[in-house]
């Protein structure tokens, strides 16, 4: 067998992934959370200690709205997104009951739209009639193929609501914990927790990007410069509100 005829049997008989490239899992939902939430926890607690800083709070006070931040904030990112992503995965099984419905009242009116879908994807009318009608031998798979191609998602990959939930919480938790890392070791400085702060924001935005595959800087100093926009914000109503007491 010469090496033309093995490369085209071996392209044939294996899965591309297998030789070529592969892709991490994407449709858990795990990733979008996960940075969600060490974003949030990152910039709302140092913006939190950076505005009660900025008002004259001593360093146990401090310590305590920030820990008290990171529980409230871990709490209400896991809800959040549990809530946010069961009501998506609904949505999108309500509207594969409606695609079930239609095929049951109309197959021919459904077999012509996919054929349509697929001749819009480049296929020839002809060979898009036949693979719609294909399609059609099964009515769960063609129910899952109009909900994909109509509204761009799969009714069989959704993501987890509860892997969402965890890995939000997680990471806001230890998001929330790098601003008062100082504080903790016992510094009594709210310098040192900003700047703490902004590291850390420049290591989520750097690790972020290894999972888009864009540049690290880039990714690194778009969380550098949200974060300070935030941290700005509250540091002046620090100033402005600032209480003697505290």
């Amino acid at each position: 067998m010469n090496d033309l005829s093995y490369s085209a049997n071996h392209v044939r008989t294996t899965d591309p992934h297998d030789y070529d490239h592969s892709h991490p899992d994407i449709s858990g939902g795990w990733l979008r959370a996960a940075v969600f939430g060490a974003m949030d926890g990152l910039v709302s607690n140092i913006a939190l200690i950076a505005g009660i800083g900025a008002a004259g709070a001593s360093a146990p006070i401090i310590v305590v709205t920030g820990v008290a931040g990171l529980v409230a904030g871990a709490f209400s990112m896991a809800l959040g997104e549990y809530a946010s992503v069961k009501t998506s995965n609904e949505q999108v099984h309500s509207e594969l009951a409606v695609e079930i419905e239609a095929h049951k009242r109309n197959p021919e009116g459904e077999v012509h739209e996919l054929a349509r879908h697929f001749s819009d994807m480049g296929m020839t009318e002809a060979t898009a009639a036949v693979a719609a009608r294909e399609v059609h031998e099964n009515a769960d798979v063609a129910a899952r193929v109009h909900i994909t191609q109509e509204l761009g998602v799969d009714p069989h990959s959704n993501p987890s609501p509860w892997v969402a939930a965890f890995s939000s919480f997680a990471m806001f938790g230890i998001g929330a914990a790098v601003p008062l890392i100082p504080y903790i070791l016992g510094f009594d400085s709210l310098l040192a927790g900003l700047a703490t702060g902004a590291v850390g924001l420049l290591i989520a935005g750097g690790i972020a990007a290894k999972f888009t595959r864009k540049s690290w800087i880039t990714s690194a100093l778009r969380q550098l410069m949200f974060g300070g926009i935030a941290v700005g914000a509250t540091y002046l109503v620090g100033l402005l509100l600032g209480v003697s007491e505290l």
